[in-house]
């Protein structure tokens, strides 16, 4: 009977590891696009380079927050893209490279052409689409769960169709009450 207690014990522990360990599924645009047809969702675009420190902090302190995970699994189809990478990328009947990536280069490399075409400035950036795959906004900058929370819901809920004008943004970032933790 201890035994059984025991294995029982083990599997609960592991369940509950498993369940902290949630992570962002992660596709490609294209494979987010193409789920957009069946499904109708907005993307979020974690936009980074493999040089970038505050890209590593977005990754290790925000999308590995449960409420991040948690929210961007449910609500949105969520895209890593990196800015200086080699991917051939197919999107809005364009196809988008990097010709003048350097495999050998350390640091940083050129910047790939969707890169450019979404007109991103600094890394990390989140890029948000709506569900027909148009930009909604980039949003610079390296965001804590509860400063990414605010664009995850203004987006979702489309409360940025509404905002017109710097002193209702301002009253928009004011109202709103963070129930992310962390």
């Amino acid at each position: 009977m201890k035994k059984i207690i025991i294995v029982f014990a083990l599997i609960m522990a592991c369940s509950v590891m498993q369940a902290q360990k949630s992570e962002i599924n992660w596709l490609s645009l294209e494979e987010a696009v193409a789920a957009q047809a069946n499904n109708p969702k907005k993307i979020v675009m974690d936009v980074y380079t493999t040089w970038c420190g505050p890209c590593k902090m977005l990754e290790i302190n925000t999308f590995q927050n449960a409420d991040v995970v948690n929210y961007i699994n449910e609500h949105y189809y969520a895209v890593k893209f990196n800015a200086e990478g080699n991917e051939v990328i197919n999107f809005k009947d364009m196809v988008f490279d990097n010709p003048e990536y350097d495999p050998n280069r350390v640091g940083r490399n050129t910047q790939h052409q969707l890169a450019s075409a979404l007109r991103i400035t600094a890394y990390p950036t989140i890029v948000f689409f709506n569900e027909n795959g148009q930009t909604l906004l980039p949003v610079p900058g390296y965001k804590t769960p509860n400063q990414l929370e605010l664009y995850l819901k203004l987006f979702l809920n489309n409360d940025h169709e509404k905002i017109n004008t710097q002193e209702q943004w301002d009253q928009y970032q004011k109202d709103f009450v963070s129930q992310f933790k962390g």
